[in-house]
């Protein structure tokens, strides 16, 4: 019985993935369209940036400062205490700060999509605006996906920042690592490309969360249980899908040799 129920569940969530694949194919073609209700994307932006701002940057400090301290030590003890911010820099701009934004962003904003979107849907407010001749992808879906996509670089960004602050202190406080020292660092480890992958990967990232969040709501069914469901569903899925791709757009973006990190010793 329950092996039974555990294959009912799995299919049932192969064929939301499919459904969402579905869903950004035509997210892609009615953005070609021109099809953008501006104020709705107003309004997401402003609930997918500023309303997420403080935890993200509470995050990112909090990453530098512990990588800062599980790094410097080590580093110190190998006589390589100059390498500190610049390898912070590395990790942050590569990684830590589009990954953990994207985390932080998938379990506030990509659970509240699929709630809100799921609750229109079994209360039949879906149904209503296809009565109004409304399009929910043109009217919910696309302001979504345009906030996410947009103001998930900027956050990341802003977090990077932040992690490298967060760092700086901790050099300092703890380790008596100057300033001077660890920004050079900083500077002559972290090139444009770093910083532009970060990027690339934010937006990829807020592009997931958004259509994954999205389409888990627009199929939602069951009443309250099934919004429940979709949500919970939504915020894993996404999280899978966040570090499934950052695998692939790392092993595009940085195969190959070459080590920043020796280059500068």
């Amino acid at each position: 019985m329950s092996e039974t129920t555990s294959n009912s569940e799995l299919e049932k969530w192969g064929r939301r993935l499919v459904a969402a694949t579905f869903l950004g194919g035509q997210v892609i073609v009615h953005l070609l369209k021109g099809k953008i209700h501006r104020r709705n994307t107003i309004e997401q932006m402003a609930a997918v940036g500023p309303e997420s701002l403080l935890i993200a940057l509470i995050t990112a400090a909090f990453v530098g400062m512990v990588f800062t301290v599980q790094v410097a030590r080590e580093f110190i003890s190998l006589g390589a205490g100059s390498t500190v911010g610049g390898v912070l820099a590395l990790a942050l701009a590569r990684e830590l700060a589009p990954i953990l934004t994207a985390v932080v962003l998938a379990g506030r904003i990509g659970s509240a999509f699929a709630a809100e979107i799921g609750t229109m849907r079994v209360t039949e407010q879906i149904d209503a605006l296809y009565m109004l001749k409304t399009d929910p992808i043109d009217y919910l879906v696309i302001p979504r996906a345009i906030a996410c996509c947009l103001m998930l670089p900027i956050l990341t960004l802003m977090s990077l920042l932040t992690g490298l602050f967060g760092g700086l202190i901790i050099s300092k406080s703890l380790y008596g690592i100057s300033e001077s020292v660890f920004l050079d660092s900083v500077r002559g480890f972290l090139s444009v490309w770093d910083i532009c992958s970060g990027e690339i990967k934010a937006f990829c990232f807020g592009a997931l969360i958004a259509i994954i969040g999205c389409s888990w709501g627009l199929t939602t069914s069951g009443g309250a249980k099934g919004v429940g469901q979709s949500t919970t569903t939504a915020v894993v899925t996404a999280l899978l899908a966040i570090f499934i791709s950052n695998f692939f757009l790392s092993w595009l973006m940085f195969q190959g040799t070459g080590s920043a990190v020796f280059q500068n010793l």
